[in-house]
């Protein structure tokens, strides 16, 4: 069965008597700029703190998920490139990047984060035309959140006997990173912050829909005058990320993205001395008990599913609500994606934007197609959306069993499934009943509760009476099958060095 939400619907029944007025609901557009914007026709392969033509001279196009317009063609990096990155990785660590001073190392790092602080709208604009998300949250989370990693880690490069005590540290060599499209940019900072602090150098693949700000940073790392060779950044598709993780002289790979790839990553590497990180997907529970904030809590479903249109694996994916408070939730949830407004992610009153690719927007149809099948009851805001790009209405499903792909599957879009519990063992059993474990969030006034569920849910970050909370001290990583290891705070150097 499927419900519809109307916008007429919706202002009925906040505003009674208010539905016929225009005035309630319209916007001005309210666009974000893009005179000061600068996206080049063409981008190269960054090699040894140059730019420079592909080996095999082959190149693809990347484009604006929200008008399938063309922004820009790509360099794409085959095995030789990938050759090409790596020595010069390598001549960079034994030359010059590991023999400076940690002090010196932290000058470079300040000064990246310095650089994409100043150029913080021209990168939002370019993350929003790219990705498709809001540019309210590139512009207030992403790119802020980005340059902070940076300084938090060139605040510890010259700290390391500090954050491993006791320790002989030095960096583990080169490494190699992957990187997916849901936050480019910060995704990047996240790994390259880390493993320049240790005194690594990095060969970096952004995502193949995704690589205009990676290309914005090799720009930007130019200007900032880091040594040749320390970072290098490669954009091309699946081979690409094959190539890099094969080559026999790299010491460390950092993966973030879906389970399969993680996988075959892994059986890639067996066998090897390489170091591996991986940050995987993601089912995340979102647990409400009826002591909870109602209000609060719809607010950071809505923040943890849809205004990031589910692009983030840690999403509030499944949302297990306490049967006592099961109706009132679904009427303001019902009420709350009423008022979302779907449409051009550069105008800033733009809740949610565009799915990020016609693959991936597949894939979200699909799922919401089994959910229906399988029985769920689907409820959707009867939005307008725009004729070209890739577009899906906010959307959650009642009547979800636990069996249900939707239930199961990372489906990586605006879509919720809600399900019910009565107390918190049964809670806790449904929530740890799928294979990953990347996040979680409790709602409740009871603190004890709050320690109790955090101690029984098998996921790696869980949020308390708020969600998707980050700050570069706090490690983020999950169990199972979201991976290992962490990003983030002290725990995000580990990966990055080698203890005697």
């Amino acid at each position: 069965m499927t419900t519809t939400i109307t916008e007429l619907e919706t202002r009925e029944r906040l505003q009674p008597g208010l539905a016929s007025s225009s005035m309630l609901w319209e916007y001005a557009p309210s666009l974000e700029s893009t005179d000061h914007v600068r996206v080049a026709p063409r981008y190269e392969l960054f090699i040894g703190g140059k730019f420079v033509e592909p080996h095999s001279g082959k190149y693809f196009e990347t484009i604006n998920p929200a008008t399938e317009e063309r922004l820009s063609e790509v360099a794409e990096a085959d095995a030789e490139d990938v050759d090409r990155a790596v020595k010069e990785a390598r001549r960079a660590y034994e030359k010059v990047w590991r023999k400076i001073a940690p002090s010196e190392r932290a000058k470079y790092i300040f000064r990246i984060a310095r650089l994409i602080q100043e150029k913080s709208r021209a990168l939002a604009v370019v993350e929003t035309m790219n990705g498709g998300k809001p540019i309210k949250e590139s512009r207030d989370i992403d790119i802020p959140l980005a340059a902070a990693h940076f300084f938090y880690y060139a605040g510890w490069a010259d700290k390391l006997e500090y954050a491993f005590p006791n320790r002989n540290v030095a960096p583990v060599g080169v490494a190699g990173q992957i990187i997916p499209w849901n936050f480019p940019l910060l995704m990047a900072a996240w790994k390259l912050a880390p493993a320049l602090a240790a005194g690594n150098t990095i060969v970096l693949k952004p995502a193949e829909t995704t690589p205009l700000t990676a290309m914005l940073l090799a720009e930007i790392i130019q200007e900032a005058e880091l040594p040749p060779g320390v970072v290098n950044i490669l954009t091309g598709a699946g081979g690409t990320g094959a190539a890099l993780v094969a080559h026999p002289d790299v010491d460390k790979i950092a993966f973030t993205g879906s389970t399969d790839v993680g996988k075959r990553i892994q059986r890639a590497i067996a066998g090897t001395k390489k170091k591996l990180t991986l940050e995987l997907g993601g089912k995340a529970p979102n647990i409400i008990f009826e002591d909870a904030p109602l209000d609060q809590a719809v607010e950071g479903i809505i923040n943890g599913i849809y205004f990031n249109q589910g692009h983030v694996c840690c999403a509030g994916s499944r949302l297990f609500v306490q049967e006592s408070v099961v109706e009132p939730i679904i009427r303001k949830l019902r009420e709350r994606i009423g008022t979302l407004r779907v449409g051009n992610p550069l105008d800033k009153n733009t809740d949610v934007g565009a799915i990020n690719s016609r693959a991936q927007l597949e894939k979200i149809r699909e799922l919401v197609d089994s959910g229906v099948e399988e029985g769920a009851e689907m409820v959707q805001t009867q939005c307008t959306l725009p004729s070209r790009g890739f577009w899906f209405a906010p959307t959650f499903f009642t009547g979800v069993s636990q069996s249900s792909r939707i239930a199961q599957e990372e489906i990586f879009g605006p879509v919720l499934s809600v399900l019910t519990f009565r107390s918190p063992e049964e809670a806790l059993e449904k929530a740890n009943n799928t294979p990953y474990g990347l996040s979680a969030g409790v709602w409740t006034e009871k603190g004890s509760r709050i320690l109790k569920m955090a101690a029984k849910l098998r996921a790696g970050v869980i949020w308390a009476n708020t969600y998707n909370k980050f700050d570069p001290a706090s490690p983020f990583g999950g169990y199972k099958e979201s991976g290992f290891g962490r990003e983030g705070g002290i725990h995000g150097l580990g990966p990055y060095v080698t203890l005697s």
